[in-house]
């Protein structure tokens, strides 16, 4: 039994919800292994048709855990390379889930949370959700979530909350593309929900899912290559000086020394 999300289905409905509310839905290994799975075996079942990642508790997904940033710290460039690629392929595997995959997004997303919500086909959120791509600030990059997220959002906008690490809340999300619609309230989005996923129940199965390959070989992204450069960019950032500083002082809970 997965420790870290619950799996319920009910209609030919999915909904896969991120469970460790007491660290606001941050991730570690365990809790991306768990999605891994999920996402591979329902995109495998032939009585799901939809699926929704939703979240438990005050946030959506707080990006990594702070008990996982503790281990990065001592890895090698190598180890770090390993470390990414399975936060990489977590990502793929809900981007190329055969069924469509749409995110309930409430409360917060940060860093990774974002990456989370862009390898989902399409997002709705309610309106009071703050967003941050916040890597900078520990001397790090959003490199494994940019394939991802750059599918999503222009580049214009990546470039302003890839350098500063400003907040922007869910008007501004649809605005630039993370987003596919913002509600009032959980009521209204749920209501959105329902009628989104009525929409996709009333069409081919066989075709929805050939719909998502067209879309993928279309636009041609080399996943692969993508997967690699980013994991390997990132584990340059996490033993550099600068990350290392970052980190450091992220968890120690000072200033790290270019902000003083």
């Amino acid at each position: 039994m997965p420790q870290f999300i619950d799996i319920t289905t009910q209609n030919a409905v999915a909904t896969v919800t991120l469970n460790r509310t007491e660290l606001h839905n941050a991730f570690n290994d365990e809790m991306i292994a768990e999605l891994v799975e999920a996402f591979t075996q329902l995109g495998k079942d032939n009585s799901v048709r939809v699926v929704v990642l939703a979240a438990n508790g005050k946030s959506f997904c707080a990006g990594a855990d702070l008990n996982w940033m503790k281990k990065m710290i001592d890895y090698s460039f190598e180890e770090n390379v390993v470390d990414a690629l399975g936060l990489a392929n977590m990502l793929k595997v809900i981007h190329d889930c055969p069924k469509p995959v749409i995110a309930r997004v409430h409360g917060a997303a940060f860093g990774g949370g974002v990456g989370l919500i862009a390898a989902c086909d399409f997002a709705f959120a309610v309106e009071n959700v703050t967003f941050a791509l916040t890597e900078v600030k520990l001397g790090l990059l959003p490199a494994v979530i940019s394939p991802f997220v750059l599918e999503k959002v222009p580049a214009s906008a990546a470039r302003r909350y890839f350098l500063t690490a400003e907040k922007f809340d869910s008007d501004e999300a649809k605005r630039i593309g993370l987003l596919s619609g913002v509600l009032p309230d959980e009521l209204a989005l749920d209501q959105k929900l329902e009628s989104v996923i009525a929409a996709i129940l009333a069409n081919g199965p066989e075709a929805v899912a050939q719909s998502k390959v067209l879309i993928n070989d279309v636009l041609g992204f080399q996943w692969d290559k993508a997967m690699k450069l980013t994991s390997e960019m990132i584990a340059g950032r996490r033993v550099s000086a600068e990350g290392q500083e970052g980190m450091k002082s992220f968890l120690e809970k000072r200033k790290p020394e270019w902000a003083r």
